[in-house]
């Protein structure tokens, strides 16, 4: 799990107004945050499968909501992947 604090600055740099925590590029940067400290922990801990079976489904669920965004607005996901570092 990601901390509150880490949560809320993901929110804050990709929400689209005030209020905005659920939208899919918000859902896409908390997936990201949570992959890369996943990530970082399978690196000390090689044989954590269950761990590593959570993390291949939540970068599967990034994977879709990417699809709908650039599906949506490719301008919108050109700049999502700048923003948050991510390959096509």
């Amino acid at each position: 799990m990601i901390s509150g604090e880490k949560k809320s600055a993901v929110i804050a740099d990709l929400a689209k107004h005030k209020k905005d925590t659920g939208s899919s590029a918000v859902q896409v940067g908390i997936l990201t945050k949570r992959i890369e400290e996943l990530t970082a922990h399978l690196k000390t801990h090689k044989k954590d499968f269950a761990t590593r079976r959570g993390l291949l489904q939540m970068v599967g669920q990034r994977r879709r909501l990417l699809q709908y965004i650039a599906d949506k607005d490719s301008n919108e996901y050109l700049e999502l992947i700048k923003k948050l570092g991510l390959r096509r």
